[in-house]
């Protein structure tokens, strides 16, 4: 097969080098799918690269590499090889051109967003941002209120709170962020609340206090010896003429027991709550 001859210039296409790849697409089409048929292919991707460059460059400067538009634009071209048909009558780069912008714009949509976003919402972003941007042209650079968006674009008002809560999804701010442009260091992270471990400590003392009560005297008084005046083990066993070891097996128990006895409470109350909450089909 002949090298792919470009057309002359004063045919006055807009893409100055495109070339002329007609016989190649018949051939193409007339060729059952195998290694000859792959490699015709291959010649037309390459022959039309320049094109799908020139497409790329299009959309730089929005938050993606070059080479990485470069590549999607390729994948682009090569779904548009691979899906032409010449019997239509239309011109190949007619065709092509819509394909690899469409697979661009879709790079974008689908891997640009620094927060899952739905489809359907990123289209009501997009509306709501072309009618922001028409509306302020007509209104001496004031914002346009939702009721307006909504007159403009054709939306409920609904949507466009919907799309203007989009807008501030595209990209997130780092929780390093400075707040304020003071030297003080003061940043978005410094905002967020932590959790206070006091809570735990509350709710871990009213569930144990029941099993508490519930124990017998001497038990209850060598916990309140050992965790609530700071006694040592052998400070205890003097005051009760017992062995230090005596009184380490007896709070071993005794703790391994009120464990025992709160977890099966809790678990209890659980099961509880799952019998009286109705199941929903």
């Amino acid at each position: 097969m002949s090298a792919v001859r470009f057309r002359a210039k004063h045919a006055r296409h807009p893409h100055d080098d495109a070339p002329d790849t007609a016989a190649h697409f018949e051939r193409i089409t007339s060729l059952p799918d195998g290694p000859e048929k792959e490699e015709l292919r291959q010649e037309v991707v390459r022959a039309w690269m320049p094109m799908a460059d020139r497409l790329a460059q299009r959309f730089r400067n929005r938050g993606e590499n070059l080479e990485d538009l470069q590549q999607v634009a390729a994948l682009g071209l090569v779904k548009a090889v691979a899906r032409y048909d010449p019997a239509r009558g239309c011109a190949f780069e007619s065709f092509a051109v819509p394909t690899i912008v469409g697979e661009i714009k879709r790079h974008f949509r689908d891997y640009m967003w620094d927060l899952h976003v739905p489809r359907r919402v990123q289209e009501l972003r997009n509306r709501v941002r072309a009618s922001s941007r028409e509306l302020g042209v007509t209104l001496d650079d004031r914002s346009p209120t939702v009721a307006q968006i909504a007159e403009h674009s054709g939306l409920s008002q609904e949507d466009v709170v919907i799309g203007m809560e989009a807008l501030e999804s595209y990209s997130a701010l780092s929780l390093d962020a400075e707040l304020s442009k003071n030297e003080d260091g003061y940043s978005l992270l410094d905002t967020l609340g932590a959790t206070e471990p006091g809570f735990d400590r509350v709710t871990y003392r009213e569930a144990v206090k029941p099993q508490l009560r519930n124990l017998p005297e001497r038990e209850r008084y060598i916990l309140y010896l050992r965790f609530f005046c700071d006694m040592t083990q052998s400070s205890i066993a003097e005051q009760l003429g017992i062995s230090q070891m005596h009184v380490s097996r007896l709070i071993s128990r005794t703790c391994e027991r009120l464990h025992r006895e709160v977890e099966a409470e809790v678990a209890r109350a659980h099961d509880s709550s799952a019998e009286r909450t109705p199941m929903t089909v």
